[in-house]
């Protein structure tokens, strides 16, 4: 089993899409806490803003220009953190994508693209750390959503990727018992970041419906601050807000009136 509790100071932390929303949050929450974090994203922009705020709170890491889609990019990315600080000891996977479209009016490529990005991005990231996980009895985060255990109308292909994302990881949670390695799945509702707005249309173009959401909206930094005490204690799941987990509760024991209550809110 891995301890009970991951002091960070010191340690080196890996969070992908931490150009922006709540891989940025994170990022800045982690390095606060003394971590030496390293920031990958495709947003290179995005990127150069974050790490010099980490580098004025002496936080760091590696700075790396990533598509987690492509596993050779994720192997330099990994290699560079551990010619730097030696290896990784949190990999927060964080980096995804959504779309806004019924199932009908959506190109499979669409659909196939978004489950590229959250599910094998994750892989992708996992997959190559794993050693070296394995060698500083690390954690690891996967950030899932409300979408990963309840349907998401109007998202197949993104609750599609959430879903799969609890199957793989929580399936590598039982393969690492034993190992030290812990796995953390987070499953907000939804929380204020621009995903909404780079979020794909049916066609593969920017989407142009607007985003309805269920709840209160959580501010990225609130949400940081509750997966990273997820995180240094080692939980197997974190629901950051009340609509996670009313949402978590109703699909479990009502599943119909959960899917009569979001075609009713999110279709009209």
């Amino acid at each position: 089993m891995p301890e009970r509790r991951l002091d960070v100071r010191g340690r080196s932390v890996v969070v992908t899409g931490a150009a922006g929303g709540i891989g940025a949050a994170l990022a800045l929450r982690f390095g606060q806490a003394g971590a030496s974090v390293s920031l990958l994203d495709r947003d290179a922009d995005g990127l150069e803003a974050v790490a010099g705020k980490l580098d004025r709170l002496g936080a760091l890491g590696t700075v790396a220009v990533c598509d987690v889609t492509d596993l050779d990019a994720c192997g330099r990315a990994v290699d560079a953190v551990t010619a730097d600080a030696g290896g990784v000891d949190v990999l927060v996977n964080n980096a995804g994508v959504t779309h806004v479209s019924a199932f009908a009016d959506t190109d499979v490529d669409v659909l196939r693209r978004v489950v590229d990005v959250n599910l094998f991005g994750a892989v992708n990231l996992t997959s190559v750390a794993l050693p070296t996980l394995l060698a500083r009895r690390g954690q690891i985060v996967v950030l899932s959503s409300v979408a990963g255990f309840a349907p998401l109308a109007l998202r197949c292909g993104y609750a599609a990727s959430k879903h799969a994302l609890h199957g793989c990881f929580e399936s590598l949670r039982t393969e690492l018992l034993g190992t030290g390695v812990g796995v953390t799945m987070v499953c907000p509702s939804f929380v204020r970041t621009a995903i909404g707005d780079h979020a794909l249309g049916g066609d593969g173009a920017p989407a142009t419906a607007t985003r309805r959401e269920v709840g209160r909206a959580m501010d990225p930094a609130d949400v940081a601050d509750a997966i990273f005490g997820a995180t240094i204690r080692r939980r197997r799941l974190l629901l950051p807000s009340p609509t996670a987990k009313l949402s978590y509760a109703v699909s479990r024991l009502a599943p119909a009136r959960f899917e009569r209550s979001m075609a009713r809110r999110v279709l009209g």
